[in-house]
């Protein structure tokens, strides 16, 4: 069951304004990024969906985040079907994000009061998205669509709370391009997570880059 409820979890995303996104098949190394990730001022998790018994390691970081760092809202990615939202549900999932939209995940989360965040690559997706009750919508691909898009929708939507995800970079260019242009908050994934970092177990650099990233975001937006 989520520990947040849809209002806290859409409004950790907007304060922050960076949700960062991560997989790794190794829970110690999860733990460990989570934590750096919680130090640097994260306050909102994404989890991927992307490995054999990813949910396994999932459950555990949920109980590990609930445990041990206060505040910190873990949410699971790469979700497509309403099955895997549900099963990521019951292991505690407080958000729920997907690289597209897929309509029958939507009243799964809605059940529960958890925020659903589908992919979305058009405008006629947002809006169908918005009426299934989704009130943040993720833009993706992000490199693809680039911070124009996100202008451009928000003129005669300008309701509409966006999460990009899909090149988004730690930088003040970057950032700075994405909430001029009117995003609620990004979602980071490798480049906040360098892979040699990763691998030389280098936490206090991914609280650096987090701490700098939210900074710049603190800045710009």
């Amino acid at each position: 069951m989520a520990k947040y409820d849809k209002i806290q979890v859409l409004t950790a995303m907007a304060q922050t304004g960076i949700v960062p996104v991560f997989y790794n098949a190794d829970l110690e190394i999860s733990k460990k990024v989570l934590k750096a990730c919680y130090e640097g001022g994260i306050r909102a998790f994404e989890f991927a969906n992307r490995g054999d018994f990813a949910h396994e390691v999932f459950g555990e970081l949920v109980k590990y985040a609930n445990a041990e760092l206060p505040g910190m809202i873990v949410g699971v990615g790469s979700v497509v079907d309403p099955a895997t939202a549900a099963l990521y549900i019951q292991l505690g999932a407080n958000f729920v994000v997907g690289p597209l939209f897929n309509p029958a995940i939507a009243p799964i989360c809605n059940r529960r009061n958890i925020p659903y965040a589908p992919g979305c690559g058009s405008v006629s997706e947002v809006g169908a998205a918005q009426e299934a009750g989704c009130d943040i919508c993720k833009v993706f691909p992000g490199d693809v669509l680039g911070p124009a898009f996100v202008k451009g929708l928000r003129a005669p939507m300008p309701w509409s709370k966006l999460m990009v995800t899909g090149g988004v970079k730690p930088t003040r260019e970057n950032l700075e391009g994405w909430f001029k242009a009117g995003v609620t908050c990004v979602g980071m994934g490798s480049n906040l997570f360098p892979k040699d970092i990763i691998a030389a177990g280098g936490w206090g650099k991914i609280s650096e880059l987090c701490r700098e990233a939210l900074a710049i975001v603190k800045e710009v937006s």
